[in-house]
């Protein structure tokens, strides 16, 4: 697929959401000449790194009534990758000066600092001029080769709008997914959704239900306040029983066995505690509640589908888009190199393959998997596929590949929170890196200088 020689389209695009995905959508939209509005259910830019402390009336997030919070964030969380990394091409996640109190220098910042940064991207690129915020998109739908958007704002107006095309940037971050766990069970349970602060585990027995970031994370932030935490991951031997370095009270188990009336919980390794609460960090639920398709495009066990390479629905491309669905790589980067797809296939710049074709390679990429023996709620999961995808869209726009500093980083950093999670935010051995990706930063100038710890090291 080769980059065509001339635009041919400038159209009039729906962007859903003001995350991190739908700010450099809307960014790369208007670079390639079209008219764009972002709807936005929040009064401010940034999406999934807006904190707030309240959390939702069911702690399981089950109740399909519930008045719910867009927000996962919790108070104490920092980011599971170093900043370098992390940042759009063209506008490095780099410290701001150090005589801004408000800001967060760390290799590893808060999320106060990330919304920092995305406020910053927002300004940097007059993107807010844009957005319509408090704003909800209630329905999305196909109509004579165009796009019919209702949405609906804090006042109650409703408004019906037809547009060239949509791209849906609303993030996966706010419908859990719960692991299943009797009725009969008489503790009380919680999804990491809802998790702010460690204050109400004070005292108690507490079993986490997951080990990746949220689950890590959490365990450890509520070890200060509680009697024993107990981490239960499906990753692990049936065997696994360990107490965990910088800390005496937390403890690593194989998956649950069973739960019983009494309280009491039993691993596959054969532990027995008797358990106050579980924490349910076992991740998200791809959900699209406005989106009508006819059923063209299906959400089954978190496979999104059809989907060609996890943007465009082959029978409603380029009209139709996702940004944002792939888990397991450098999420913004890859937001702005998706975002920088749709643009040029939506002008004419990029041509896309027939959709009999795109429906050919959906169809042997699911079988790839399969073969493999990965369970489909992986099949947006890039992981070690990551460098080879990004590289793929980049070639298809005409853009560089990605630097290898920023891949070597992200390997490097996966690698720490593996190992190390303890420490890993703190404590790393790849400096030369950091130098690469600031001295790659001030070459294309991006910065005016390098930072003074740089200079003294």
């Amino acid at each position: 697929m080769a980059p065509a020689r001339t635009r041919v389209n400038s159209l009039n695009v729906a962007v859903i959401g003001a995350g991190a995905a739908g700010l450099v959508a809307a960014r790369e939209l208007r670079r390639e000449n079209h008219t764009v509005v972002v709807f936005e259910r929040d009064s401010k830019v940034g999406g999934l790194w807006v904190y707030t402390p309240n959390s939702e009336p069911d702690p399981l997030s089950l109740d399909p009534n519930r008045t719910i919070v867009h927000s996962s964030v919790y108070d104490s969380l920092r980011t599971n990758l170093p900043r370098e990394c992390m940042g759009y091409r063209d506008f490095p996640f780099v410290p701001r000066p150090e005589d801004d109190e408000s800001r967060d220098s760390r290799r590893y910042p808060s999320h106060r600092e990330v919304l920092a940064y995305l406020e910053d991207f927002a300004r940097e690129f007059k993107l807010v001029e844009m957005v319509r915020f408090k704003t909800e998109v209630v329905l999305v739908e196909p109509e004579d080769k165009k796009w019919r958007v209702q949405s609906k704002n804090s006042d109650g107006i409703s408004k019906d709008e037809i547009f060239d095309a949509v791209v849906v940037c609303n993030g996966h971050y706010t419908e859990p997914r719960v692991a299943h766990v009797p009725d009969s069970w008489p503790g009380k349970q919680i999804h990491s959704h809802n998790y702010r602060v460690p204050d109400q585990f004070k005292d108690q027995v507490v079993v986490v239900i997951g080990n990746f970031a949220s689950g890590a994370d959490i365990s450890r932030d509520i070890t200060g306040v509680a009697k024993e935490v107990h981490i239960a991951s499906r990753s692990n031997p049936s065997k696994t029983y360990s107490k965990l370095p910088g800390s005496n009270n937390l403890w690593l188990h194989s998956m649950i066995e069973s739960v019983h009336e009494d309280g009491t919980i039993v691993f596959q390794n054969g532990k027995v505690v008797q358990a106050d609460t579980i924490v349910h960090c076992t991740g998200y639920k791809y959900h699209f509640p406005f989106l009508n398709t006819n059923g063209y495009i299906t959400v089954e066990d978190n496979c999104v589908g059809p989907l060609y390479e996890h943007v465009f629905p082959p029978a409603l491309a380029p009209g139709l888009s996702f940004i944002g669905l792939p888990w397991m790589t450098l999420q913004f980067f890859m937001f702005e190199l998706q975002s920088k797809w749709v643009a040029a296939a939506l002008s004419g710049r990029v041509t896309l393959p027939s959709e009999e074709k795109m429906m050919e390679d959906v169809t042997a990429y699911y079988a790839k998997r399969e073969a493999f023996g990965q369970p489909k709620r992986y099949t947006h999961r890039l992981g070690g596929g990551q460098v080879d995808y990004l590289n793929w869209i980049a070639e298809q726009i005409g853009a560089p590949p990605g630097e290898q500093w920023r891949y070597q980083e992200i390997n490097g950093g996966y690698y720490r929170l593996a190992t190390q999670s303890d420490t890993f935010r703190d404590k790393w051995d790849d400096d030369h890196l950091i130098v690469e990706a600031y001295e790659d930063f001030l070459r294309q100038k991006l910065i005016s200088s390098l930072p003074s710890q740089l200079l003294e090291s």
